[in-house]
């Protein structure tokens, strides 16, 4: 069964662009707000002025949920599987995975940009980072 597939459409593909070349990107604004996902103008100030910057790729763990059912035929194989809310450091929230054994995750756990394959699209998934060494 084929993974269903993301809407890549003019005003996304930069987001989807950059994940393909191993980064992240998030949209921002002149007001100074960060978004995901992609929009056409502000969803703060509602100005069209925004530009697309890179990312850190890293942030933190807010909450996850583990699915033991498919609700989706191509995500049976997988089972169980986790859907994850990840706080970026630049401010967004992402919904996501984390690649990570589903035992392991941790509210508030740091978490930094793991890049992976599905067919011939680049998704943006995270693990455990390993904090610095005091």
């Amino acid at each position: 069964m084929n993974m269903p597939q993301p809407d890549i459409n003019d005003v996304s593909r930069p987001y989807w662009d950059a994940l393909r070349e191993g980064h992240l990107v998030v949209q921002r604004c002149n007001c100074g707000h960060a978004w995901l996902p992609a929009r056409r103008h502000c969803p703060a100030c509602l100005s069209p002025d925004v530009r697309w910057e890179r990312a850190s790729g890293r942030g933190r763990l807010l909450s996850w949920v583990i699915y033991h059912t498919a609700y989706h035929p191509a995500f049976e194989a997988r089972l169980p599987y986790n859907v994850a809310l990840v706080q970026l450091e630049e401010g967004p929230r992402l919904l996501t995975n984390i690649v990570d054994p589903n035992e392991s995750l941790a509210a508030e756990a740091p978490v930094e940009l793991k890049v992976e394959w599905e067919e011939d699209v680049a998704l943006a998934r995270f693990r455990l980072a390993v904090p610095a060494a005091l």
